[in-house]
């Protein structure tokens, strides 16, 4: 989340449901120098509206992605653009990739993936 402020996207709000490390994103982001203007909430990402998010940035679990596939497809508009961390969306096609190994993402353009999707 700090990186995509860093890049320029904002507002940049990250969700964590894990007290230790919501505390431990937030005290990152403070120690570099971005306190209240990157922000880390103790939130489910399943009950989250994302309906207006153009960016979203994740590092989760492979089992995690096919349902997070459906909910993302259900509230992102086209215009959204999903990066994953580690592990690719499987039934999508990224847009691009950067990296490799544990240190690749994966791009994914809503509008992209819908018209493949059909």
């Amino acid at each position: 989340v700090v990186e995509a402020y860093k890049r320029g996207l904002s507002p940049a709000l990250g969700y964590e449901l894990n007290p230790w490390l919501l505390r431990l994103s937030n005290y990152r982001a403070w120690k570099a120098g971005y306190h209240g203007k990157v922000s880390f909430l103790k939130e489910d990402l399943w009950k989250a509206n994302l309906s207006d998010c153009y960016n979203v940035i994740v590092f989760l679990a492979p089992s995690v992605k096919p349902p997070l596939a459906a909910k993302l497809l259900a509230e992102l508009p086209d215009e959204a653009r999903v990066v994953a961390g580690r592990f690719p969306f499987p039934s999508w096609t990224p847009t691009s990739s950067l990296g490799q190994g544990p240190d690749q993402v994966w791009a994914y353009d809503m509008k992209e993936v819908r018209r493949a999707a059909r």
